[in-house]
């Protein structure tokens, strides 16, 4: 085993450590403090099944994003210093970046299919940051991070960027923290802002996809503030009846391939059903999230969300 092989699975263990670890606090703030949440045992196995399980291809995803941005990073406009100060540009930056690659994610069905699988759980709490799926690597998303290494950052430093944010996201999926100090809601993501965005209330669709950073919700409209009289109810809009792993894994991409299969469609529609928004479809048979917010009598709202690609229906 090399040394960096050996620190490499160090770290990994240390993580699965710390992980669990921090699970088990929270149990112990639900049953000996009565703080807010519920962790099903059955659910809360398959999320760590999925999350552990999903390592070799979170490490084959980081390897092959370190390599895509050492290849371009000779094409770089400018090289900028390995400081304190640009690594908090970078991370801010890697922050916006983040914002964009989750909104997407929910927003176009072939990178949702793996998304989904994070937000298949009817529950909210610390294991389902760890419901992650195996197929990140195919979405292309990780292209998201060229620019930063075009304009001078070190790819090494982005790399480490996305992970202390992936880290932060982690402590995000909680119940028992009810909200933070007013000035912390306003710019960080929290616990609150975050229980929004895994709801499936027409209020809360398509809300709060900032990872670390909040303000970038703020500023591009997709903000909505957890409200006591319209509690959060967590999981996917057409709620997943069962605790198979792979059928938690496959059911999105079984459903890609369904539709699109679908005899007397165009080609244009049988790409709709891969990179539209879900819940298209190409006789308007179904209700995608704007249309679910409207039926709710919730009407046009002034989240600058990327419109359904209606010319697919021709």
């Amino acid at each position: 085993m090399s040394a960096a092989d050996f620190i490499q699975a160090n770290i990994t263990l240390f993580s699965a450590l710390a992980f669990l670890a921090m699970i088990a606090v929270e149990q112990i703030a639900i049953r000996l403090f009565r703080r807010k949440g519920k962790t099903p045992l059955q659910d809360s196995a398959v999320s760590i099944f999925l999350g552990y399980m999903s390592q070799p291809a979170n490490a084959l995803t980081a390897f092959i994003t370190l390599g895509i941005l050492a290849a371009v990073e000779p094409l770089r406009i400018a090289t900028l210093p390995v400081t304190w100060l640009s690594f908090g540009v970078c991370f801010v930056l890697d922050d916006l970046r983040f914002y964009v690659h989750h909104r997407i994610s929910h927003r176009v069905r072939w990178v949702w299919a793996m998304h989904g699988v994070h937000h298949s759980s009817r529950n909210y709490n610390l294991p389902i940051a760890l419901r992650q799926s195996w197929t990140k690597h195919f979405t292309g998303t990780m292209l998201l991070k060229i620019p930063l290494v075009l304009v001078g950052f070190d790819p090494v430093m982005v790399t480490f960027c996305g992970i202390l944010n992936a880290t932060y996201q982690f402590f995000l999926h909680t119940e028992t923290v009810d909200q933070m100090p007013r000035w912390f809601e306003a710019v960080l993501n929290t616990p609150s802002h975050h229980r929004v965005h895994h709801a499936n209330n027409p209020r809360y669709l398509d809300a709060n996809y900032a990872g670390t950073l909040i303000i970038w919700d703020r500023l591009f409209g997709s903000f909505e503030a957890e409200r006591a009289d319209d509690p959060p109810c967590y999981g996917l809009v057409k709620q997943l009846d069962t605790l198979n792993p792979v059928t938690v894994l496959t059911q999105e991409y079984v459903g890609i391939a369904r539709d699109a299969a679908q005899r007397g469609l165009t080609m244009r529609q049988r790409l709709g059903y891969v990179f539209a928004p879900p819940g298209w479809s190409h006789d308007g048979s179904r209700l995608g999230t704007e249309e679910i917010r409207h039926a709710a009598g919730f009407g046009p709202q002034d989240r600058q969300r990327p419109k359904a690609p209606t010319h697919l229906t021709q």
